[in-house]
């Protein structure tokens, strides 16, 4: 059985460009139906697309990932699901921004050290990253709250006849269901107006 080559793209979001990763992929000729794209964060291995790749490698295949955070942004995983990988499964893995990881070199004592020491160094700066970026997202968010700015979809107006249907509703003359109906809005709404 011929040894396969195989490139792995992740982004954290649907809105995420992959563009770049898929050009790194095309330059080392992996096979269009090779490539496996997530879009969803790197704090866990738990990513569908991955999980299928992951049953489709064989010793020998090759994976491609453009950087080592495309893979994973959490230090233990990057280093547990590494050793799956290239000691469990016996794939080689080549990330194409850090020469110095690509398992198809260095076989030797040496060069495995030398691999080992720079995956524990990028995956460290991985999550040390990931961390940097929840921060300063929760700093924005906070000093966005603290200006005014309101976050989520706009309020729904209220009905025209809301004041009214719901003083008859206060006054017991008809019920919430019937209050909800006659706004012409979910029950559940009434009642989160009714408590403001």
């Amino acid at each position: 059985m011929s040894k396969k080559i195989y490139g792995y793209i992740r982004v954290s979001t649907v809105d995420q460009n992959e563009d770049r990763q898929w050009i790194a992929m095309k330059e080392q000729a992996v096979p269009h139906k090779n490539v496996y794209i997530d879009k969803q964060s790197g704090r866990d291995f738990n990513r569908p697309q991955y999980k299928v790749l992951v049953k489709k490698l064989r010793p020998g295949d090759l994976l491609y990932v453009l950087s080592i955070d495309r893979l994973g942004r959490n230090y233990e995983e990057i280093q547990k699901q590494w050793r799956l990988l290239t000691k469990e499964i016996g794939v080689d893995i080549c990330v194409l921004d850090m020469p110095l990881l690509d398992t198809r070199n260095g076989k030797d004592l040496m060069g495995t050290f030398i691999a080992d020491l720079v995956l524990q160094i990028l995956s460290f700066v991985a999550q040390s990253e990931r961390e940097n970026i929840r921060t300063r997202q929760a700093q924005g968010i906070a000093a966005a709250k603290a200006r005014g700015v309101r976050f989520g979809r706009p309020p729904k107006p209220l009905p025209e006849n809301y004041h009214s249907v719901y003083q008859r509703w206060k006054d017991g003359t008809i019920t919430g269901s019937a209050a909800a109906k006659e706004c012409g809005i979910p029950l559940s709404t009434f009642r989160y107006w009714s408590e403001k």
